[in-house]
């Protein structure tokens, strides 16, 4: 499948962006946005897929991932950077169409639900995986926070300080850490004790890959994150605390697009940080009032698109296809 899609290298936000397309020229376009330790090729079989359905598929490497470039500041990837490099990429491959469909999965959903709050003009509608809105709390830094829940080994508290986690994932090997993250099915968070495996696992432990993830999968994450390194998406969950600080004009706002959200019943993201009450409370709903569909797919992990892409790529066709038409606003839109 991979070679009949099209790569292009386009400059944008000062960066120049892989983008992978597949699909008619014309086409409404679906904008997909990949998660950690991924890159456009995790949305491989959506690719296939959509395009064959009538869409334009289109997957960038984000900023620091692949053969997109990779600022050295940690301060270049913050949600602002990423959001103004995915409108900067919609100018150019979709610059008839005011709004597009758009997909997203892990970091790639957070940076959706971020692009769908700053920019709702520019999204039609939008389907995200695993990770549910965060809206901001202000009086709550989020690292501080994750601290005092889940102490110094949870994993996004050792990625914070530069070059140290990317010292023992240079020691674990470049392939191990892609197969550890890839194949996690525990439905609880991750530990990364110092000189241990993942949740204290001996560094030896063999990793076996599931039916949905093969050698040359593995092969081909291996060999772009052993050219560019993991410090670019780590460098995300470096800003997580200045994201806070820069989002706080958006405190209490709403995400103000049609929505359907997928989770697998097996994600450490779905079973942590009290996702399940955000939920089944109303938090979710009161804080994306336009959720439409909201389906938790029976043992399924966190790497959902890539455990269950024909599920997954008919979840996201059926619903793209209500809004086929301009003829769908939002009742706030309406005067």
């Amino acid at each position: 499948m991979a070679s009949s899609v099209e790569h292009r290298t386009i400059n944008v936000n000062g960066i120049n962006i892989h983008v992978a397309i597949k699909g008619p020229e014309n086409a409404p376009v679906i904008l997909f946005v990949h998660g950690f330790p991924q890159l456009w090729y995790s949305w491989r079989h959506q690719i296939e897929a959509l395009s064959s359905l009538g869409y334009r598929a289109v997957a960038p490497d984000l900023r620091g991932y692949g053969d997109t470039d990779a600022p050295a500041e940690v301060t270049s990837y913050t949600v602002l950077h990423v959001v103004g490099d995915l409108i900067g990429l919609l100018d150019v491959v979709a610059p008839n169409q005011e709004s597009v469909f758009v997909v997203g999965h892990d970091w790639g959903a957070l940076m959706a639900w971020h692009l769908a709050l700053f920019r709702p003009d520019r999204v039609k509608a939008l389907v995200n995986l695993s990770v549910l809105f965060n809206p901001r709390n202000p009086s709550r830094k989020v690292i501080a926070t994750l601290k005092a829940v889940y102490g110094d080994d949870y994993y996004i508290n050792r990625f914070q300080e530069p070059g140290e986690i990317e010292a023992d994932f240079a020691e674990i090997g470049t392939e191990k850490v892609i197969k550890e993250f890839l194949t996690y099915r525990t439905p609880a968070p991750i530990f990364l004790p110092k000189g241990q495996g993942f949740n204290g696992k001996p560094l030896d432990t063999p990793v076996v890959l599931p039916s949905w993830l093969s050698e040359e999968d593995v092969k081909y994450y291996t060999s772009k994150f052993e050219q560019k390194g993991f410090t670019g998406g780590l460098n995300y969950y470096r800003n997580l605390d200045r994201n806070w600080e820069l989002t706080a004009p958006w405190t209490g706002a709403q995400i103000k697009v049609p929505v359907k959200f997928i989770v697998g019943d097996q994600d450490l993201t779905y079973n942590s940080l009290g996702a399940k009450d955000y939920i089944a409370k109303g938090g979710f709903k009161r804080d994306v009032p336009f959720l439409q569909d909201l389906v938790v797919m029976e043992g399924v992990g966190h790497f959902i698109n890539e455990e269950k892409p024909e599920e997954i790529s008919k979840h996201i066709y059926d619903f793209f296809q209500k809004f086929s038409s301009l003829s769908w606003f939002p009742s706030c839109c309406v005067s």
